[in-house]
């Protein structure tokens, strides 16, 4: 059948399955899919070959293609795309997937399987991608006949979106997508009732939390990435909740940009490598609000001495992570946003007088646990924290709307540190499941996204050969990322762990073997640059960012550098470590804790 389609039974339009899946993919506004061909889906791809509305991205592996997507909707705050094959295909893409679920980030992937009939047959390239996927995603489909094709893709962007976002699976046998289907108008054939988690909080919730906020004297907000999820409007009423009551403000890695950075009622990040001031304020406070967060465990130390001494509440969409780690005072379940809009409407501005509160938070401030010294010496050794902040500095000297994405590791807290964002969405990083070439193809799907942005990727150089053949993605499709790497020629923070819990023995944490990343650069088609003291850092920064073009940046710093300040695992916020004392910290570390690690 040609594209155009044939009338069917009561005047619906039948293409073949492929068809269908893409015109089905522009009615819900998809303009990009990220994948990689294979045998099972080439029917989909011979559709996509005759039809200009999807742009088609072809990756270089399947796990970069749910990370590009991942970036893709984080920045744009529409679902990101997927198209894998069967077998292998869709087994490679299974990290990515845990990744957005961990992050609650709304993917829909397409996976290709062998037909119907050799199902459960172990068949060539078959693999029971239902199973497999079951617990990595929202929810997931098996595409058993044409007529489910349309009705499945349309339920399948509901349920990634609406309520916790979080990434969902369709399935689709090679046999259902050659066959002729229907295409039936939105909101016609639906197999299963409508998905509509609750979004309002209760009333009597909302009255409780109210008469806390009036009472607290040592109030806080620690907020999360449920509130960029919730979009724009939900960071914009964070914002006047904040300054309307005059309380204080922290984050969690996946939450910064929601609330500025720069800001003064900011405290700066919470949790493992969090700041001394928000940690402490965590620790002492009267009043936690949590808004959009989950109380992971990188968050909240030791849980039996997490804020101990205060009233808490949770506003969160999912009921089940509700009490499932820190028992609340107050439920707040619904949509983020919509929850802060019902605090703004209640609040008169009759709370307590916070200056004592403030003046305590100064204090712990003044301490600048942020700090480092750099030899400013023209041939001195690079520390990793003033790479990052003449990086930051140097973006904003620009003005350009900037977008940065990480890896996992140490040089991902530096950046979480001494990067600031003043707005939500320009921070793309993995933070439940700390996957390891991720930042990459992250910057892969937000250049795509954002064209004209700066995309930045700081990254380490053991997680940047994780993925480094998205260097012809990058290539293929002329993306200007830069590649900023700290090269330590070590897995840094698996060094740190080892100097801190295992006697400075490190078993196969150095890399021996690193490839010139300069030359590496140019067999890329891209520009290499090299910094290999604190008198080079400035020129190769300046240059990166002058440049048109892929640039990758070996920036060479100290090899024995230490991500301070730090809560031992299994630690309370108030026992932190300030620095790099390896005896003291050694002895503040638990068994229990060496089992969190």
């Amino acid at each position: 059948m040609d594209a155009s389609g044939q009338p069917g039974e009561n005047g619906t339009m039948v293409l073949n399955g492929a068809e269908v899946l893409l015109r089905v993919l522009v009615e819900q506004g998809v303009e990009v899919v990220f994948g990689y061909p294979g045998g099972a889906v080439l029917p989909i791809y011979d559709a996509l070959f005759k039809q200009n509305a999807i742009r088609h991205i072809l990756v270089r592996h399947e796990q970069a293609a749910v990370h590009a997507a991942e970036a893709y909707a984080r920045s744009t705050g529409r679902p990101g795309v997927v198209l894998v094959t069967s077998g292998p295909g869709a087994t490679n893409a299974v990290t990515g997937l845990v990744d957005a679920l961990m992050d609650s980030i709304p993917i829909v992937c397409l996976s290709g399987q062998v037909p119907t009939a050799l199902i459960g047959n172990d068949a060539f390239q078959e693999a029971d991608t239902v199973g497999i996927t079951r617990p990595a995603t929202k929810h997931n489909y098996l595409v058993k006949k044409p007529e489910h094709i349309a009705p499945i893709v349309r339920e399948a962007f509901e349920v990634a979106m609406r309520g916790r976002p979080g990434p969902v699976l369709i399935d689709l046998p090679k046999d259902v997508v050659v066959s002729p289907a229907p295409l039936p108008a939105p909101g016609e054939g639906r197999l299963h009732r409508v998905y509509a988690p609750r979004v309002d909080a209760d009333e009597e919730a909302i009255r409780r939390t109210i008469a806390a906020m009036k009472q607290a004297k040592r109030p806080l907000l620690y907020t999360g990435g449920g509130i960029i999820n919730s979009g724009p409007k939900a960071s914009e009423g964070l914002r006047e909740l904040a300054r309307r009551t005059g309380f204080p403000v922290t984050s969690t890695l996946m939450g910064l940009g929601a609330f500025p950075t720069t800001d003064r009622q900011f405290l700066g990040m919470l949790g493992m490598h969090g700041s001394y001031e928000a940690n402490l304020a965590t620790h002492g406070c009267d009043l936690l609000i949590a808004l959009g967060s989950r109380f992971d465990d990188r968050v909240t130390g030791r849980v039996s001495g997490f804020s101990p001494h205060s009233f808490k509440v949770h506003a969160d969409i999912d009921p089940s992570q509700i009490n499932k780690i820190v028992r609340v005072d107050v439920a707040l379940q619904g949509d983020v946003g919509r929850t802060i809009e019902r605090l703004l409407a209640a609040w008169d501005g009759e709370g307590q007088d916070l200056t004592r509160w403030w003046a305590q938070i100064d204090a712990w401030r003044a301490l600048d646990s942020f700090g480092f010294e750099q030899d400013m010496a023209p041939d001195a050794i690079i520390r990793p924290q003033h790479a990052i902040r003449r990086l930051y500095e140097a973006t904003q000297a620009l003005g350009r709307e900037t977008y940065v994405s990480t890896e996992v590791g140490q040089h991902q807290m530096w950046a979480a540190q001494h990067f600031h964002f003043d707005k939500p969405n320009r921070w793309l990083t993995s933070g439940g499941l700390g996957t390891m070439g991720y930042g990459l193809p992250a910057a892969v799907g937000a250049q795509i996204a954002h064209p004209d942005a700066l995309v930045i990727d700081i990254a380490g150089e053991a997680s940047t050969l994780m993925n480094i053949q998205e260097l012809g993605t990058i290539a293929q499709y002329r993306l200007p990322v830069k590649l900023f790497i700290l090269n330590n020629r070590y897995m840094g923070m698996v060094r740190q762990w080892q100097e801190l819990l295992h006697g400075s023995r490190y078993s196969q944490s150095y890399s021996e073997a690193l490839p010139d990343f300069v030359r590496l650069a140019e067999a890329f088609h891209g520009t290499g640059m090299r910094a290999t003291c604190v008198g080079e850092l400035d020129s190769v920064i300046e240059r990166m960012l002058a440049h048109d073009g892929l640039v990758v940046a070996d920036i060479c710093v100290a090899q024995d550098e230490n991500c301070f300040p730090m809560i031992p695992s299994g630690a309370p916020h108030n026992e932190m470590l300030l620095g790099p004392d390896a005896e003291a910290n050694a002895a503040k570390v638990t068994a229990e804790g060496m089992a969190l690690v």
